[in-house]
């Protein structure tokens, strides 16, 4: 499984740390890593300056092996929130969309 990172140059936070998310990503979705061929997280500032409450977005979007793209959105107050929040929201469309296809199997 692949996994890529992307920050927009406004997404406040210590620099090089898209490999402690990447890392992060890699652990939530260790179980799902022989079915995804690549996940991509796309981390934002929404409010600029004013660092609200929902002032980061975080975008998943997983690819299955020979399937369509999922993908997940959330909110945070900085990149590891939102993207805890996205990653909760990718685990629960991870687990219903292969529970679905395992039932499907003979």
């Amino acid at each position: 499984m692949q996994i890529l990172v992307n920050t927009d140059n406004r997404t406040p936070g210590p620099a090089g740390r898209t490999a402690a998310l990447e890392q992060r990503i890699g652990e939530r979705l260790n179980r799902f890593s022989s079915r995804l061929s690549r996940v991509e997280a796309h981390i934002r500032d929404v409010d600029g300056d004013t660092n609200g409450a929902r002032g980061i977005e975080a975008r998943l979007e997983a690819r299955p092996n020979g399937g369509d793209p999922l993908s997940a959105k959330a909110d945070g107050v900085d990149a590891e929130q939102a993207l805890n929040n996205a990653l909760a929201a990718m685990m629960s469309r991870l687990d219903s969309h292969f529970g679905k296809a395992d039932r499907v199997r003979p």
